[in-house]
């Protein structure tokens, strides 16, 4: 039992020991190399450092603090997108670099696996110039390997290698990827150009409120013929219809009644008459009085 526990034991120890080998930390490896401390703090705000400690096998491209300067000012996801670009999901030293079969080779960067990489901005090419040169650049269309390998900063075979190149590899269009979303505020611009069409729905009331204006006018006018009817009502109260002819005999008396007011005005036009006689004698008086004066 115990030899068997003692086994075991060993085995776990021996687990332990090749899984913490393969481990690593990109942001500790590069603190002991001050002149990658812009480049490490980058990865640290972007957050970068995390998708490379949990790969297997990467390599890192890395710059110098004076070729990075050439990012700052520049948006937090333009910078996170670019450094993605300097990390290839692969195993690549000098030796293998060196060594390739191609005369030109494209490798697949952590931009690519991102998701958000348009065309070919996730890849990068490599390649042999010069005599012996090794040299990278995006492989978007029309752009130019003049990226140079300077130096290996580290190598685990198989694990980790960390390369330092001459400058920074930004893919053509990557900027303006990152600001094409901001383009959609004109779609609100159509809302306010229905609103007026509701306006000709508060002029209808308006002829309403005159027909409802001209109904107690009228109203009122017809309430008195209806009271004349009624007026009559009791004087027709007998059962027989020969009580129809006393109410159309008045009719002849209102036209005897029509004359009457002739005399009235005669009277009038002679008291008129009789009085402008008057008048007459007696400014005739005067002019008699004046003249005897």
């Amino acid at each position: 039992m115990n030899s068997k526990a003692s086994s075991l034991l060993s085995f776990a120890f021996v687990i332990l020991f090749f899984s913490s080998a393969s481990a690593f930390n990109i942001t500790r490896i590069l603190s002991h190399f001050p002149e990658f401390s812009s480049f490490n703090d980058y990865l640290t705000q972007t957050q970068l450092f995390q998708q490379i400690n949990s790969r297997n096998t990467i390599t890192v491209l890395v710059v110098n603090n004076n070729a990075i300067a050439s990012l700052s000012g520049k948006p937090l996801d333009v910078i996170k997108k670019i450094l993605s670009v300097h990390v290839v999901l692969d195993y690549y030293d000098v030796e293998k670099l060196t060594t390739l079969p191609k005369k030109t080779t494209v490798l697949t960067t952590l931009l690519q696996s991102s998701g958000l990489a348009v065309g070919q901005q996730g890849f990068l090419d490599v390649s042999l110039v010069n005599e012996g040169e090794i040299a990278f650049g995006s492989a978007v269309k029309g752009s130019s390997l003049n990226i140079k390998l300077v130096k290996p900063v580290l190598a685990r075979p198989y694990n980790i290698s960390v390369l330092e190149v001459t400058s920074t590899i930004v893919p053509p269009g990557i900027d303006q990827a990152a600001a094409s979303p901001k383009s959609p505020p004109t779609a609100p611009a159509t809302a306010p150009a229905h609103a007026p069409a509701k306006e000709p729905i508060a002029k209808a009331p308006a002829p309403t409120d005159e027909v409802a204006g001209d109904s107690p006018t009228e109203s009122p006018s017809s309430a008195p013929e209806a009271d004349a009817p009624n007026a009559d009502a009791p004087n027709a109260d007998a059962p027989n219809a020969d009580d129809a002819a006393p109410v159309s005999s008045p009719v002849p008396s209102a036209a005897d009644a029509a004359p009457t007011p002739t005399p009235s005005e005669s009277g009038s036009s002679r008291t008129n008459v009789a009085s402008g006689f008057l008048s007459v004698g007696v400014v005739m008086g005067l002019v008699a009085l004046l003249v005897s004066f």
